[in-house]
C-alpha cells in the first residue's frame, strides 16, 4: 500500500478519537487497532494490552493477528508520525470477537455505519463532499474559509486536468510544476513552505491564512487559463507558463505587502501545530 495515496480521517466514537485511513486504490478504510482496544477494555495503556492480545490469540487459536494488520504512519497525541497497526473493517471485526467488552456492540454498530459511508458515496458523490465540509467544521475552520477551500479543490483539479492534455503523466511532474508555482509567489518549493510552518504530513493548503489562499488560488487560475490558451507541450515548456502565473500572484503579492507594510507569507499555520522532538524530551528529563 501507498500511504501517499491515503488520507488520515479521524473518526469520533463517544466522543473518543479513533484515527481512520482512507485508502484511495484499494477503496476501504483502515483503523486503528490499538484506538478501538482503548474504547473497548477502557484502558490507559491500550498498545500493552493489544501487545498481549496477539501473543494470546496466537498460543490459544494459533491465530496470526499479522495476517490481517498492517503498519502505516499514524500521528500519535504528541504530534509525532509512528508505526501503527491499522486493520480494515472486517479485521476489526475479528479483533473485537476476542475482547469481552460493553462497548463490543456499539462499536460494531459504528463500524457498519463507517463501511456504509463509502458505499453510500458511490452513488451519491455529493456525500462525500459533505463529509470533508463536516471535517473541516470538527477541525474548527469558519465557514468562509471552508467554501474557499473547496472551491480550490475543484479548481485544482481543473488544472491538473489541463496539464494532462499538455503531456504531462508522471507524479514526480506535476510535482515540479507546483513547486515552480510555489516559488515563484511565495519564495519557497511546497516542501520548503511546509518546513516554514511546522508542518509535516498535513495539507500546506488547509493551513495557509486567507490572503496566503488567495494568492494560491490566483497563481494557479493563471496557470490553468494560460496553459488551457497557449497549450504548451511537455515539462519545460509547462514550467514556463507555471512560472508565468506564480509571477501574476508575486506581484499581487508585493502590491498587497506595499500597502499592509508586512509580509503576508506567514509561518503559522492554521490548527497551530505544535510537535515534540524526542532528543528534546529526553534532554528535558
Amino acid at each position: 500500500m501507498n500511504q501517499d495515496k491515503m488520507h488520515l480521517i479521524n473518526k469520533i466514537f463517544n466522543n473518543e478519537t479513533i484515527r481512520t485511513i482512507w485508502d484511495k486504490e484499494g477503496e476501504k478504510y483502515y483503523i486503528s487497532v490499538v484506538d478501538v482496544v482503548g474504547v473497548l477494555v477502557d484502558s490507559k495503556e491500550p498498545r500493552k494490552y493489544w501487545n498481549w492480545l496477539k501473543n494470546k490469540l496466537l498460543k490459544e487459536e494459533n491465530f496470526e493477528t499479522s495476517s490481517i494488520t498492517r503498519q502505516l504512519k499514524l500521528k500519535a497525541n504528541d504530534g509525532k508520525y509512528r508505526l501503527t497497526d491499522v486493520v480494515d473493517i472486517e479485521g476489526m471485526f475479528r479483533i473485537i470477537e476476542s475482547i469481552p467488552s460493553k462497548n463490543a456492540e456499539p462499536i460494531k454498530q459504528w463500524l457498519a455505519k463507517l463501511g456504509s459511508e463509502r458505499i453510500d458515496e458511490v452513488f451519491d458523490p455529493s456525500l462525500a463532499a459533505q463529509r470533508s465540509i463536516d471535517l473541516y467544521r470538527a477541525k474548527g475552520y469558519d465557514e468562509k474559509w471552508i467554501t474557499k477551500r473547496m472551491q480550490s479543490i475543484q479548481d485544482r483539479k481543473e488544472l491538473t486536468d489541463v496539464w494532462k492534455e499538455n503531456g504531462i503523466t508522471e507524479s514526480k511532474e506535476f510535482a515540479i510544476l507546483t513547486n515552480e508555482i510555489y516559488k515563484t509567489w511565495s519564495g519557497m518549493t511546497a516542501k520548503e513552505y511546509k518546513e516554514y510552518k511546522g508542518l509535516r504530513k498535513e495539507s500546506l493548503r488547509d493551513n495557509m491564512d486567507n490572503l496566503e489562499v488567495s494568492l494560491a488560488d490566483i497563481s494557479e487560475e493563471v496557470t490553468k487559463r494560460l496553459a488551457k490558451k497557449t497549450k504548451p507541450q511537455g515539462l519545460m515548456e509547462n514550467i514556463k507558463v507555471a512560472h508565468a502565473g506564480g509571477q501574476v500572484a508575486k506581484n499581487t503579492r508585493d502590491e498587497i505587502e506595499n500597502l499592509l507594510g508586512e509580509s503576508v507569507v506567514t509561518n503559522q499555520n492554521k490548527l497551530n501545530y505544535q510537535y515534540i522532538d524526542e532528543k528534546t524530551k529526553i534532554s528535558n528529563k
